[in-house]
């Protein structure tokens, strides 16, 4: 069923890359919300005035807000694949990921409300209407929103979207949230207990703690969080494969949206290659991840000395000194400055977030491995942060 109208309302559905098949896809699941989600409303909120049970038209409006979610959903993606403008070069991508967010919002929101409801038919508790209709409507229901939630997470996976990720994630909590409606119509019927209103208040409290983690998950993105350790894999092995790279640091991915990512990586080339080739290879690579990642690219040429046997013996020792020191990693950029006094080792580290090493211990550490070996050496280390979730090696 999912891949049937995936096939049939989106064109090129394969090509999940391109931003308007992204919007095509966002598009399809906004529908789809909408109607379901208004079909939902109108039953069990006909049905728990029927019943009197606050605990079902709690969780209709709880249809009605996540019919609200869709169609901030249906905007944000429409909104979001306006093109560049003067006031806003990168796109509007990052639309997308407040449409998420305010999505998040609403659901706590609504929580909140359902829950003073609850509270309310607590202290005034009427007797339940029961009949097989009721199970049947939340039965229904149950189903569903079991098929929600299924079709917003593979669209969401399909395209790579937060919001919509965030709306399946909502569906599977309505799951939960109705079933436990109909335990406790069940349970009212069986056992004559009133516990519709503090039924209604654990729906309330779920909806509202699912919220919550969802406002995190959808506000992690515009905050600038660390980027997907798969693309970072995929750029450093592709851009490994070129002749005559020899390494790669620092490199730095910025989402400006889904489609819009900037990245900027620097390249270790021979020192003593002509320039202009050197030049030709960073070419390709920008060209190349670009076409392959649908990435944005900047790559800094990097030269560095290959068969110079100081520099060799030099890497050597601060590789060696480097597996003593906890939580400082990725070595690079070494350079040798000689004086008639004293000769300068320079070079670059990345420390984990996790290190305990002070900057004055890792460079106390680093310069007694090199006086031990000349006593007219210095270092001179520039400590890098890491931008990704994977630590290079």
């Amino acid at each position: 069923m999912i891949e049937l109208l995936c096939k049939t309302f989106v064109k090129n559905h394969e090509n999940t890359t391109d931003p308007e098949v992204r919007e095509s896809y966002g598009k399809l699941a906004g529908i789809v919300g909408i109607i379901s989600n208004v079909i939902l409303c109108a039953a069990k909120i006909l049905t728990g005035i029927f019943a009197g049970s606050i605990a079902i038209i709690a969780d209709g409006i709880n249809n009605l807000a996540d019919a609200s979610s869709s169609i901030i959903t249906l905007v944000g993606f429409k909104l979001a694949s306006k093109p560049e403008s003067e006031e806003h070069p990168y796109g509007h991508a990052r639309i997308e990921y407040i449409s998420g967010m305010i999505v998040s919002v609403l659901i706590v929101v609504v929580g909140v409300e359902l829950f003073k409801s609850s509270v309310e038919k607590i202290l005034h508790p009427e007797p339940l209407e029961f009949s097989i209709s009721i199970v049947v409507v939340l039965l229904l229901a149950i189903g569903i929103k079991i098929w929600q939630a299924m079709f917003n997470i593979n669209v969401g996976k399909r395209i790579s979207s937060v919001a919509l990720t965030a709306t399946g994630a909502d569906s599977r909590n309505d799951v939960i949230s109705t079933s436990v409606v109909l335990i406790s119509v069940i349970i009212g019927k069986a056992t004559g207990l009133q516990i519709d209103g503090y039924m209604g208040c654990l729906v309330a409290a779920f909806i509202i703690w699912s919220g919550i983690g969802l406002v995190k998950e959808t506000m992690s993105p515009l905050l600038g969080e660390a980027p997907d350790p798969g693309l970072v894999d995929s750029i450093e092995a592709l851009a490994m494969e070129y002749d005559g790279v020899y390494g790669i640091h620092d490199l730095m991915v910025h989402n400006y949206g889904p489609g819009r990512i900037y990245a900027s990586i620097h390249i270790e080339v021979d020192a003593d290659r002509d320039i202009m080739e050197s030049h030709d290879i960073v070419d390709n690579i920008e060209r190349d991840l670009c076409r392959k990642l649908n990435i944005h690219l900047t790559c800094h040429l990097d030269p560095v000395k290959i068969n110079d046997p100081l520099v060799n013996q030099m890497n050597e020792i601060a590789r060696e000194t480097l597996k003593k020191l906890d939580g400082v990693t990725n070595l690079h950029d070494l350079r040798i400055v000689p004086g008639p006094t004293h000769t300068n080792i320079i070079f670059d580290v990345m420390v984990t977030h996790e290190c305990k090493l002070t900057p004055s211990e890792i460079h106390d550490g680093f310069e007694a491995a090199f006086k031990a070996v000349d006593e007219r050496y210095f270092v001179v280390i520039n400590i890098d942060k890491y931008y990704t979730k994977r630590k290079p090696a």
